[in-house]
C-alpha cells in the first residue's frame, strides 16, 4: 500500500491559489520579513521545480523584471512570459551558464531551495545539503549585484555555524529563518544574507 501524506492547512491553500506545492509560504513569509523582491529584478531561481517559488517571484518583479529557474526535475506549471526555466544539474553549470538563463550577467536575488534526494542517514544528509548550500553561496556571490540579497535552504545540523560565517563575509545582514509552513519534522532552515558586500579590488 502506497503511503500518502496526509494534506494540512499549506497544501489546501496551495491548491486553491494554483501552486503546484506548500513550499511558496516559506518563501512568502521570508519575503514579508526581509523584503527580497520588488518590481523590475532579476532573479535566479536554484532548485526550482515544480515551480511555485517561480510563479510567487514572477508576481512579486512584475512585467519589468525576469526570473529564472534551473532544476534536475521538469516543472509541473505553466510560466508566465517573465519567467524562463532550464533543466540542469546546479552543481555542474556555470556561473555563466546560470546567468545566461535570464540573458543577463548579474542580479538582485538568488535564491536556493536546493535540497539532497534523502538517504534516512542524518549526517550523509545533512552533508549533502550543505555542499548545495555552499554551491548555491558560491553562485551568489559571484552573480550578485553589489548591494544583492541570497536566501538559501539548508538541513539544520552543525554545520549552521559555519553557514552564517560563509554568508557574513559577504553580506552586511545574516538572518535565520525557519518559517511556519516548514513541517514540524523537518530539518530544514534558511539562511538569509541582506546587502551584498562589493567585492575587494585585486
Amino acid at each position: 500500500m502506497t503511503y500518502q501524506r496526509k494534506a494540512d492547512h499549506y497544501t489546501r491553500l496551495a491548491h486553491e491559489k494554483s501552486y503546484p506545492a506548500r513550499s511558496v509560504f516559506k518563501l512568502e513569509e521570508i519575503d514579508r520579513r526581509v523584503r527580497l523582491f520588488a518590481p523590475g529584478m532579476r532573479v535566479l531561481d536554484l532548485g526550482a521545480s515544480p515551480g511555485s517559488w517561480l510563479l510567487y517571484i514572477a508576481g512579486r518583479i512584475g512585467r519589468g523584471g525576469v526570473v529564472a529557474g534551473v532544476d534536475l526535475a521538469p516543472l509541473g506549471v505553466a510560466l508566465p512570459p517573465n519567467a524562463r526555466f532550464a533543466l540542469g544539474d546546479v552543481m555542474e553549470m556555470n556561473d555563466a551558464a546560470l546567468a545566461a538563463l535570464a540573458g543577463t550577467d548579474r542580479f538582485d536575488v538568488v535564491v536556493s531551495d536546493l535540497a539532497p534526494k534523502t538517504s534516512g542517514i542524518r549526517h550523509a544528509d545533512q552533508e549533502r545539503s550543505w555542499r548545495l548550500f555552499e554551491r548555491a553561496v558560491e553562485a551568489a556571490a559571484r552573480l550578485l549585484v553589489p548591494g544583492g540579497d541570497f536566501a538559501g535552504k539548508l538541513f539544520f545540523s552543525p554545520t549552521h555555524a559555519g553557514a552564517v560565517r560563509l554568508l557574513a563575509a559577504r553580506f552586511g545582514d545574516v538572518r535565520t529563518i525557519r518559517p511556519q509552513a516548514t513541517r514540524k519534522a523537518s530539518p530544514e532552515i534558511f539562511v538569509v544574507g541582506k546587502g551584498k558586500r562589493e567585492a575587494p579590488a585585486q
